[in-house]
């Protein structure tokens, strides 16, 4: 008995999916169907058409890749606590979802602004383009994003363990993320905190200002453009691409650095869902599959003997 109950003291309890289960587990289903299917195909269809090997696609691909790994993460977990009704997860479980959804998700933010910048140079500079965006440079660029995400999510996670937790051991949250577990903790957080605002502010805000300068730039080149057609063209794909892009930044700017407790905790729970779950659900139909070069190469492998 003794051994049974130290072994529930080293479990979090996740107090997500209260209610309405059987809707929660069809939801995540079909969602993390989509999301890996989409992503997937895309990443294939770029490595294997020749006519798609350019910087943009590069990034995209990254993107893809990075998606499927970024909602595996939470939603299997999400979907087995939801059909077992066991919403119990172990100390080294929650610090091991914690590290990688930080991490992919800080990577993430930094790549959406170096295919931002990507997008700049094809579009305001574009007899530099090759040149400024050569393999090596994009390379570079994505493992430099990788490299960030990686540190910070190792300060988080580090930091985050040495905080003391409440004998319930109550996440207020579906899976394990950085603001509930402050907010499950005995211990005084406010230095960790105000490190995770200082942090959100680099790792968010300076991408999202990247993205913001790159568009503004990119639409007064577009207004610019003597074709009506041609004009309308890249401007429905830039906002479509700014949108998205806007509502990950936000939410995740906002879950960071939004309310901490309260019923307002709910606007966070919710904030982290559409950034972490939203946007790899996006990404393939927004940034590749309304693309003409994509939907061609697709139709293409379909077709192929």
């Amino acid at each position: 008995m003794e051994i049974e109950n130290k072994t529930l003291l080293n479990d979090f309890i996740l107090l997500g999916f209260l209610e309405g289960r059987v809707v929660c587990i069809i939801l995540i289903v079909i969602v993390y169907i989509i999301i890996v299917l989409g992503n997937f195909t895309v990443f294939s269809i770029i490595q294997v058409d020749s006519h798609l090997q350019t910087p943009m696609y590069f990034f995209l691909s990254c993107l893809s890749l990075l998606d499927v790994c970024y909602s595996t993460v939470t939603l299997p977990a999400m979907l087995a606590n939801a059909i077992t009704g066991n919403r119990r997860i172990s100390f080294h479980s929650c610090f091991t979802q914690l590290y990688f959804f930080v991490s992919l998700g800080g990577s993430e933010c930094l790549l959406l602004g170096a295919m931002a910048y990507d997008r700049y140079v094809a579009i305001c500079n574009p007899l530099h383009y090759h040149s400024v965006m050569n393999k090596r440079f994009c390379s570079g660029f994505v493992a430099g994003c990788l490299a960030c995400g990686w540190l910070n999510s190792v300060f988080h996670t580090l930091m985050t363990m040495k905080l003391t937790f409440c004998g319930d051991h109550h996440i207020n949250h579906f899976f394990c993320d950085v603001l509930p577990m402050l907010e499950a903790a005995c211990s005084d957080i406010d230095s960790i905190k105000l490190w995770l605002h200082v942090v959100a502010i680099f790792i968010g805000m300076s991408p999202f200002l990247l993205v913001m300068v790159s568009y503004i730039r990119i639409i007064a080149t577009i207004l610019r453009i003597r074709s009506s057609e041609k004009r309308k063209k890249v401007f429905s794909t830039c906002s479509s691409h700014l949108m998205v892009v806007t509502i990950f930044y936000f939410t995740g700017i906002f879950t960071y650095n939004g309310p901490s407790s309260g019923d307002s905790f709910i606007l966070v729970q919710i904030s982290s869902v559409l950034y972490g779950i939203l946007s790899p659900l996006l990404n393939p139909v927004i940034y590749c599959l309304r693309n003409k070069e994509v939907k061609k190469a697709l139709k293409k492998a379909m077709t192929r003997p």
